[in-house]
């Protein structure tokens, strides 16, 4: 059964904080505000890989009150949320993210964020996509304020097939086909 999930993160821009996003380290004037490393972009699709498979979301798993996950890196996050999908039966199809950001410019980091995610969540890079835009100078993001991150997913449930009859599935079949209502 495929299942679609969407994530939606922002923090506000500050400075005395690294500017990290997609588990890479942006040399910026400001970075940005959070109990963790306040990865917009990995929070984002963290989110929608909880809420594709209905676990619920990051502030459930790793709340903001819990001194274990202040300044903790969001690519272990990340990596506790892929093991929590294949305890569950999940398989990723896809991950298509957006930063949406003003300042700084993405492009020169985006195939290592890509690569950053696919490895925490042991898929390949070809199963991750990760676009930046900025909001023309409009909004909280436009002006400098702060950074935003959306994702969505689609996960692929993985049912016990044991009670299948073994026939019908060599012929592609697990039940649903007309024949088997004959």
């Amino acid at each position: 059964m495929m299942r679609v999930g969407m994530g939606y993160d922002v923090h506000r821009l500050c400075t005395g904080r690294k500017l990290i996003l997609g588990g890479v380290e942006i040399p910026f004037e400001k970075g940005l505000l959070g109990h963790s490393d306040a990865d917009v972009l990995l929070h984002a699709v963290m989110d929608a890989l909880l809420g594709a498979a209905a676990l619920g979301d990051i502030g459930s798993h790793f709340p903001d009150t819990d001194p274990k996950y202040r300044g903790i890196s969001s690519i272990r996050l990340l990596e506790h949320v892929g093991q929590l999908l294949d305890e569950n039966g999940y398989v990723i199809e896809n991950i298509d993210a957006t930063i949406i950001a003003q300042r700084p410019k993405m492009r020169p980091y985006i195939d290592q964020m890509r690569e950053n995610i696919a490895v925490s969540l042991k898929i390949e890079t070809e199963q991750v996509s990760v676009k930046a835009t900025t909001e023309e100078g409009l909004g909280f993001t436009g002006t400098g304020e702060g950074i935003s991150s959306q994702a969505v997913c689609a996960l692929e449930k993985y049912t016990n097939y044991s009670s299948a009859d073994v026939t019908d599935l060599a012929k592609g079949c697990g039940g649903c086909c007309p024949h088997r209502q004959k």
